[in-house]
């Protein structure tokens, strides 16, 4: 009798893989662990050593081969045909500690380190090493780590050391750290031991946040720890203008560290010069809004103040949600929010009452006195609806008001949300004032809308959708001779190239002209193309203008009486790639048309679903037509 065995179905073995090429779990091995661990066992003896280092009179032996094929630095120094390269050379390193060293060759053998359990001047005495011997991603790590740690006790020291070694990121990090806590830095012994650029560099920044009179005693405290040799250069870093005459007879006056002469232009600076151009200090908090009750903000003019500042976007209607403010002639009205402290800001986010057609005017300014006020945004004479993203110069500021100027609908400005925060984003102002965009603005996410014009769809020029249109569908139209496609932008912009798609399904061409405006009333032809045949993509650049509303014009259609534009954007994006369509070289001619073959036509005779006008206002002329029969 055969014995039984448990045999593995055919069908099941043959599901495997090959026999020959095994999973892929059991045909690589990977034991960088043990290797780690075998070799990290040669570190404290030496056995199979051939070369020793000295280091604070302690020996270190080491396999020289190791240390060259992980290190560049030491493979140039034992293999370089000097001293060091004999057999069993010893070689001392001087200005090297030896319990930081005794970690860096554990890292070099094993490729690990323990961070956590080493004390903080051994930790920075590690990533000196590790600066010294070229060892990138170890300094990385270091640096990575430090960065975890920092308190007012260490910031200093490790600032310190992170200038020494230009390492940027660990500075910075420092930085940032020291502007949030600056009155704490000042006060502590680390703030006694910086460096005199590394003093300066923290000192003269504009967001190291703590008061003058604190930063003056501060530095009088580190001229008498490190002697007064150094004073005038220290001292020049105080911003005295910002101090109070009381401070500048009573504290600095007596120290002795400023002289009369600067006492007296600082006195005089402070007497004659706007309050909002002395040089402030801010608080830095990049990329967060600071307008929150978290950071201590409030609204101090208005009505409905609490809605303002709760976060809430999405509930709001005709009588609740929003804050609110009459408009008047003389602009004492207003919306003023106060930061919870001076601020570094240049991006602020608003978004205007928008559940209805109407759009508003307004501005914002800023102030640290409540009495000096500057403007940083003027859009009182253009029309703005939904949300703003506004950019500027970066200012420090406690106050931000907004003046709403011009309503559309009544005498009233209604604010839902406002935001204000300190941005790295880069962005281009003309003027000054108003905002080059980059990305296309004419998009739903950026509230742009259509508001004058049919389609089946509502602002189905705007949804980015360039492919699925046909004879019925995807496309915004308006009667040749009579209406336009309009297009209102968030807020105005300064716009200096645009790109759209004419409807292309068969061989068409049409002529158009474009004009730009931000009130509706005055208008400035920025596109002429009624002398030529255009067709598909037209991708149309010309002198950079101010404009909130796009209007397009079709003046002619070689195959009938509209003018049809599936997509439209602003400004082109030049980084997306499309088949331009050509301009003819003459006038359209009805009759040229080329005669080729076309997608299938619906029967004029068929009844297609009531076209839908884009605005909230009446449709144009050709909407009436445009449920009897095809816009083509």
């Amino acid at each position: 009798m055969l014995a039984k065995c448990d045999c593995v179905p055919f069908e099941a073995a043959m599901s495997n893989s090959h026999p020959l090429r095994p999973h892929t779990s059991v045909s690589e091995i990977d034991h960088v662990h043990l290797l780690s661990e075998q070799l990290g066992a040669l570190v404290p003896g030496e056995e199979y050593s051939d070369v020793t280092f000295i280091v604070e009179n302690k020996r270190f032996p080491a396999h020289r081969v190791i240390l060259a094929a992980r290190c560049h630095f030491f493979r140039a120094l034992l293999y370089g045909g000097m001293k060091e390269s004999q057999p069993q050379a010893e070689v001392p390193l001087g200005e090297t500690r030896a319990e930081a060293f005794s970690m860096l060759l554990q890292y070099l053998y094993t490729g690990r380190a323990s961070l956590s359990s080493a004390r903080e001047e051994v930790l920075l005495d590690f990533l000196g090493l590790a600066h010294r011997y070229g060892l990138q991603p170890l300094e990385d790590s270091i640096s990575e780590f430090l960065r975890t740690v920092l308190h007012t006790h260490n910031v200093c020291l490790v600032f310190d050391v992170a200038s020494l070694y230009c390492l940027s990121g660990l500075s910075a990090a420092c930085c940032a750290f020291m502007d949030r806590h600056a009155p704490e830095v000042l006060a502590s012994e680390g703030f006694l031991t910086l460096s005199k650029t590394a003093l300066l560099t923290v000192v003269k920044r504009d967001s190291f946040a703590a008061s003058e009179k604190e930063i003056f005693q501060a530095l009088c405290r580190w001229c008498r720890h490190n002697g007064d040799t150094e004073a005038q250069e220290v001292m020049s870093a105080v911003r005295l203008p910002l101090m109070s005459l009381t401070e500048l007879l009573n504290v600095v006056r007596p120290s002795g560290l400023i002289s009369p002469d600067d006492l007296l232009d600082a006195i005089k600076m402070r007497s004659e010069s706007r309050d909002m151009d002395l040089n402030y200090r801010g608080m830095l908090i990049p990329e967060e809004n600071i307008a929150t009750m978290k950071h201590g903000a409030q609204v101090v003019k208005g009505e409905l103040k609490s809605a303002l500042l709760d976060g809430d976007t999405q509930n709001y209607d005709l009588d609740h949600g929003f804050s609110r403010h009459p408009i008047e002639e003389d602009g004492r009205s207003c919306i003023q929010v106060k930061l919870g402290q001076p601020s570094i800001i240049n991006h602020v986010r608003i978004l205007l009452w928008d559940r209805d057609s109407r759009s508003y005017s307004y501005y914002i300014e800023v102030s640290m006195d409540e009495l000096d006020w500057v403007r940083v945004v003027d859009h009182s004479k253009y029309l703005c609806r939904s949300w703003q993203n506004l950019y500027f110069p970066a200012r420090v500021c406690r106050y931000v008001r907004i003046v709403g100027t011009h309503n559309t609908v009544n005498k009233v400005f209604h604010l839902v949300a406002f935001e204000c925060m300190f941005t790295h984003r880069p962005y281009t102002l003309e003027k000054g004032l108003l905002a080059v965009p980059t990305e296309n603005v004419a998009t739903i996410t950026a509230c742009a809308s259509v508001i004058e014009g049919v389609s089946r769809s509502r602002n189905a020029l705007l949804n980015g959708d360039t492919r699925n249109y046909d004879w019925d569908s995807g496309y915004t139209c308006h009667q040749l001779g009579s209406g336009a496609i309009v297009i209102q932008l968030a807020q105005p912009y300064a716009i200096g190239s645009l790109r759209l798609l004419l409807w292309d399904c068969d061989e068409r061409s049409y002529s158009y002209y474009i004009e730009l405006s931000t009130n509706q009333q005055q208008w400035t032809r920025v596109v002429d193309r009624t002398k030529v045949a255009c067709r598909s993509w037209q991708t149309l650049t010309f002198e950079r203008q101010p404009a909130s509303f796009i209007r397009i014009v079709g003046t002619h259609n070689t195959a009938n009486e509209v003018f049809h534009c599936v997509h439209f954007e602003c400004p082109a994006q030049l980084d997306v790639e499309v088949k331009e369509g050509n301009p003819g070289q003459s006038s359209p001619d009805p009759s040229s048309a080329p005669q080729q073959s076309r997608p299938p036509r619906p029967p004029r005779s068929q009844t297609l679903p009531t076209s839908q006008p884009s605005s909230h206002q009446a449709p144009c002329s050709s909407s009436s037509s445009s449920s009897s029969q095809s816009h083509h």
